[in-house]
């Protein structure tokens, strides 16, 4: 029995990629096995988005080489496709695929047989038109279930649709058949995932259907305890998803938007499809509808052209609006971007500086939302996520909670009673400590 292993670089969306790829090799005979247990063969999954991505590949090839010389190692995913000529000439790489032909390793490598020259199948990223359904199932509490894949919005700053090709999606009733899959096989919660979430709908280039109907009908999967959104657009993110979420059995109170920046004039350079008014008013909605609603924002900093006013704009938005935390990019240069080629390149060090005054900034947002919530009563569902004798998990509105440990607790869901910070906590891995309680109400949101 052949062994074969896998790493992901990048996002959930590549991380259930990965796992459908691991699935298709257990299905075919091979044995899964760590990085590091000598493995036949090396699956790379990468990504363009993560910095020296370059620099990235050719560590995790080196150590491949390492682990096992005589091993196979193959390369797919978005750097990939970006740069299949460039990734292959890295010492140690034995084949490279791309968007289109890396669901189809196994038919265009075959026995995974080491040649003298790399194998190179990634062709023009127009033809990477089929959606391919993928979903994790490492993790026994949660699986990332891709809906979507692709995207037609032009970002000055974004290299994803020349390396995932345009919008493309599942049927809504192929993703509810899965989904019960996902949640007879054991996963309490499964996350939403793709380039463009809330771009649902596109099958052969035609729109057949919308976001909303497909969580409509997620909604009654009963194998299935919690859904979550991993991001959603604030142009694509609608008063209709919005209420519905509001009312709904099994979505939870926690939203992702991407805002990017707080300055108007950055967003129309970075050709974002919404100014901040329209931001604003998707807060404000939730907020009006789910009041302890969790909402995250992604936030690039240092844009070219970005002055000191327009992130001090920046600064002044996110601290006056009504959200839970902040996932912070610091802006870099990617080939083949508009924004490349912009001026007003801002110094790296500069940037480094933006970047640690709104981490400070998201470290004060998320303790404020954890202080608003203690005293009240949530549903938990705890991980296998055990630390210094505490079990952890999330509330409905994504609050990270730690009691003591109980191995009868892990994959369940409790009512707990939040009861305060832990001192020794911090920023992101900051929790409220809790206790276990049994409600005589229903519980509310």
């Amino acid at each position: 029995m052949k062994k074969v292993a896998f790493y992901t670089l990048g996002c959930k969306l590549n991380f259930s990629e990965t796992s459908s790829l691991a699935r298709s090799f257990e299905e075919r005979g091979y044995k899964k096995v760590d990085f590091t247990d000598r493995p036949d063969i090396f699956i790379i999954n990468t990504c363009s988005v993560t910095e020296n991505a370059d620099k990235k590949c050719r560590k995790v090839v080196r150590e491949a080489r390492s682990i096992s010389p005589d091993g196979y190692v193959a390369l797919v995913g978005c750097y990939a496709q970006l740069k299949p000529k460039e990734i292959a000439e890295i010492p140690g790489v034995d084949a490279v695929l791309g968007a289109a032909e890396k669901f189809r390793l196994h038919e265009l490598i075959g026995d995974f047989i080491r040649k003298e020259i790399p194998e190179v199948h990634a062709g023009p990223i127009e033809e990477a038109k089929q959606f391919t359904g993928t979903w994790s199932s490492q993790d026994r509490t949660r699986s990332f279930l891709k809906v979507q894949d692709g995207c037609d919005y032009s970002c000055t700053f974004c290299t994803i649709p020349k390396a995932r090709g345009s919008s493309r999606s599942d049927s809504s009733d192929s993703l509810v058949n899965i989904a019960r899959q996902i949640g007879a096989n054991g996963a309490k919660e499964i996350v939403l995932t793709g380039v463009n979430t809330g771009d649902f709908g596109i099958r052969d280039g035609v729109r057949t259907e919308k976001f909303i109907d497909l969580i409509r009908k997620l909604d009654e999967v009963e194998d299935v305890e919690r859904f979550r959104i991993s991001s959603i657009e604030p142009n694509l993110l609608t008063d209709e998803i919005i209420a519905f979420v509001a009312g709904s059995k099994r979505f939870m109170p926690h939203f992702h938007i991407p805002l990017q920046s707080g300055s108007d004039r950055i967003l129309k350079l970075m050709k974002r499809r919404y100014l901040r008014q329209t931001y604003t008013s998707r807060v404000e909605e939730i907020k009006k509808r789910i009041p302890n609603c969790c909402i995250g924002v992604d936030v690039i900093v240092g844009f070219p052209g970005e002055s000191d006013e327009d992130f001090d704009e920046t600064y002044r938005y996110l601290a006056d609006l009504d959200i839970s935390y902040l996932h912070v990019f610091t802006y870099s240069e990617r080939e083949n971007t508009i924004a490349a080629t912009m001026d007003g390149s801002v110094p790296v060090k500069v940037r480094a500086e933006r970047s640690a005054r709104l981490h400070g900034l998201s470290d004060r947002k998320r303790r404020k939302f954890y202080l608003d919530n203690v005293g009240g009563l949530f549903n938990v569902l705890f991980e296998n996520d055990i630390s210094d004798q505490k079990m952890f998990g999330f509330t409905e509105n994504y609050i990270r909670v730690g009691i003591p440990y109980d191995p009868l607790m892990v994959n369940e869901t409790r009512h707990v009673r939040l009861d305060k910070i832990l001192d020794d906590m911090t920023g992101e891995a900051e929790v409220l400590e809790a206790h276990e309680e049994r409600p005589s109400f229903p519980i509310q949101r």
